[in-house]
């Protein structure tokens, strides 16, 4: 069960390793910071693209992946801060409708990575209500830890594209890093996906 932080919302950690659990071959784009630690922190290994940079673009790189590998689930794990920089993402996510795609963002309501000021959403801004404005029918608002469930069964359903918002507790968490240079991470995935020659292609 995911527990709660100090703040009464989940803890983020929490949510990330039970969104792994049994992931079979599910492939996950994270946004910088702490999406990034967290996947690391509870499975590091080629099926994952943690960024290190390039913020905003989470969900597109999520889309990409998605479009080239339909038989696959693939998950984008982002901050609020992340895919408001992004937000125009979600029209051509829409539109182009790769039902193997997910994005949950966990949203603390804070820019974690550059000092905690405080983003749109801790001002009303609702992000599930822009991605049903743009045009993503399937999506979901977490708060709690018994809804945990049914937003990990929506991700693998594949009646996508999905696009959920957890509201996650804003406390800072040990750092566990990926590996900083993202060739690497790269290319680890490719070949994940490739085989060991694809390198050559």
């Amino acid at each position: 069960m995911v527990k709660l932080g100090a703040s009464g919302k989940l803890d983020r950690r929490d949510l990330t390793r039970a969104l792994f659990e049994d992931r079979g071959d599910m492939l996950v784009v994270a946004g910088l910071g702490a999406p990034a630690w967290d996947i690391t922190a509870v499975g590091d290994g080629p099926q994952n693209l943690p960024l290190w940079g390039g913020m905003g673009g989470a969900a597109m790189i999520g889309l990409g992946l998605a479009l080239a590998q339909p038989d696959k689930t693939v998950l984008v794990l982002t901050g609020d801060g992340e895919m408001l920089m992004g937000i125009g993402s979600l029209a051509t996510i829409a539109h182009q409708a790769p039902k193997n795609l997910a994005i949950v963002v966990q949203d603390n309501e804070h820019y974690g990575e550059t000092g905690m000021q405080e983003t749109a959403t801790r001002h009303g801004t609702d992000l599930v209500k822009m991605a049903e404005g743009a045009g993503i029918r399937h999506t979901m608002l977490v708060t709690k830890p018994e809804e945990v469930p049914a937003l990990k069964a929506a991700i693998h359903k594949k009646e996508g594209p999905f696009f959920a918002v957890a509201k996650i507790d804003a406390a800072n968490l040990p750092l566990v890093l990926p590996p900083r240079e993202g060739a690497i991470l790269q290319a680890r995935m490719r070949e994940h996906l490739m085989g060991p020659a694809a390198h050559l292609a």
